[in-house]
């Protein structure tokens, strides 16, 4: 259900980026034609530039994404194969998700191991086995992972022995696709100087032409659900992991849980103030805002909570309850 939720909104805010531009810009020019001759030719080489850098970023980007993302996760598998601290994990619960007749048995954990500084954690991770007659991820079995000592490149941890495979169809078949995509790109800038130019080279581009506005738009959606929402509502990326699989686990005491005014899905985001004691026998004091459910309100002034903060930088904290859910 979600996931046919987040291909319908895709494809709304797709439809908003490209045709919907498109329509607009060609109903505008059909009622209004524009005069090419009082047009600034530098300011249209201006405009021409600018259309052009957007789109190289968007592709570019694109191509990251889908293509060069999969050649960065198989090295940094290598990687931590190679230099990955070994921890001993206990298997607590072990779910099977695969269906009957797929290639390999696909198992939900939870495992409990030691972090990078002795803390025990509790972490979910997927896992598809290979080898489903030797019954190796049964509940109070142990396993071995490999946990990247620096936290930066995911993976952030592997179970040991993985190996890191890229299937040469699927990254075929992915750039054909973002190969057409840049083809048409290019097919739509000769289109439009062959129709639209009418012999005053690219004077025909304007601040709402869909060569520079849909680049634009595509632009805007990147900054807004990959910068806004990620950096300021939930921190910066991997900063829960790295608390994680980094931090020590104390108990805060509670000063203050105020409402910052701020409401994310009609739920309020809360400041918590909280004093700890570090390894180092120092008291510390610390901010942490959380977007707590309404129902929720009447347990958040508790007067302890456990919380885990980076030992090179204990003013970074997270709560233990929250953490428990990063897989």
């Amino acid at each position: 259900m979600s996931r046919g939720f987040g291909i319908f909104w895709m494809l709304y805010m797709l439809f908003f980026a490209v045709p919907f531009p498109m329509i607009l810009y060609y109903n505008i020019k059909d009622a209004e034609p524009p005069l090419l001759n009082e047009t600034n030719p530098w300011l249209a080489v201006g405009l021409l530039g600018l259309s052009v850098l957007l789109w190289s970023i968007v592709l570019l980007s694109w191509f990251y994404k889908w293509i060069v993302l999969n050649f960065v996760a198989k090295r940094n598998v290598v990687h931590l194969a190679k230099h990955g601290v070994r921890r001993k994990a206990e298997i607590l619960e072990a779910v099977k998700v695969s269906k009957p007749g797929s290639k390999y048995d696909t198992y939900e954990l939870v495992l409990s191991f030691k972090n990078l500084v002795n803390t025990d954690i509790i972490q979910k991770a997927a896992v598809n086995d290979s080898k489903p007659q030797q019954h190796r991820f049964e509940k109070g079995k142990t396993v071995d992972l490999l946990i990247d000592k620096e936290v930066k490149k995911m993976p952030y941890f592997i179970f040991a022995g993985s190996e890191a495979s890229i299937n040469i169809l699927i990254i075929f078949l992915i750039t054909m696709g973002w190969l057409t995509i840049v083809t048409l790109v290019a097919w739509y800038y000769i289109y439009s100087y062959q129709t639209e130019s009418n012999g005053m080279g690219w004077r025909f581009i304007i601040y709402w032409h869909p060569l520079l506005i849909c680049p634009a738009i595509l632009m805007f959606y990147k900054l807004i659900f990959f910068y806004f929402i990620n950096r300021i509502f939930n921190g910066k990326q991997g900063e829960s992991e790295l608390i994680k699989f980094k931090g020590i686990r104390t108990t805060a005491r509670l000063i203050s849980a105020d409402q910052t005014g701020t409401y994310i899905n009609e739920q309020p985001m809360i400041l918590f103030k909280l004093e700890y004691v570090d390894e180092q026998n120092q008291t510390r004091r610390a901010e942490i805002k959380k977007i707590v459910n309404l129902l929720d309100l009447n347990n958040v002034k508790k007067e302890t909570v456990d919380i885990f903060y980076l030992k090179e930088d204990p003013s970074r904290i997270a709560f233990a309850e929250d953490l428990e859910n990063v897989s």
